[in-house]
């Protein structure tokens, strides 16, 4: 499957109902999907914490079902805001080629180029 049919894939389970208003330049769908996201980001952490403070097997089935969830949502904010999923990772592996010429580096993680990363993500 493609990141395009992914993305149709998943909306066909969009609700579309909204108990609230767009708020701004807010769309209720952008609220939702990161809401959602970070919804998601606090069962993945959760799922970390039973496994480091309470000494259990990690579950890696339902981290691969969390993340599932996440790309869901991810897939509702890429489709309000009009991109793919490749034109995200794109733009990604693009900044990071700005952050990280050669390779990771505490000093280019500190001393990051934000003008020139956020001119990159702007083109």
């Amino acid at each position: 499957m493609t990141a395009i049919e992914y993305i149709k894939k998943a909306l066909r389970s969009e609700s579309k109902v909204y108990q609230f208003d767009n708020t701004g330049d807010v769309s209720a769908r952008i609220e939702h999907a990161v809401l959602g996201i970070a919804s998601e980001s606090g069962e993945l952490v959760d799922a970390i914490k039973k496994s480091k403070i309470y000494n259990k097997q990690l579950d890696k089935v339902n981290l691969v079902e969390e993340m599932g969830d996440m790309m869901w949502y991810l897939a509702l904010l890429c489709d309000d805001l009009g991109v793919s999923f490749e034109q995200v990772w794109e733009k990604n592996i693009n900044k990071l080629k700005i952050r990280y010429p050669e390779k990771y580096s505490h000093d280019k993680a500190l001393k990051r180029d934000l003008d020139s990363e956020r001119a990159l993500l702007e083109a």
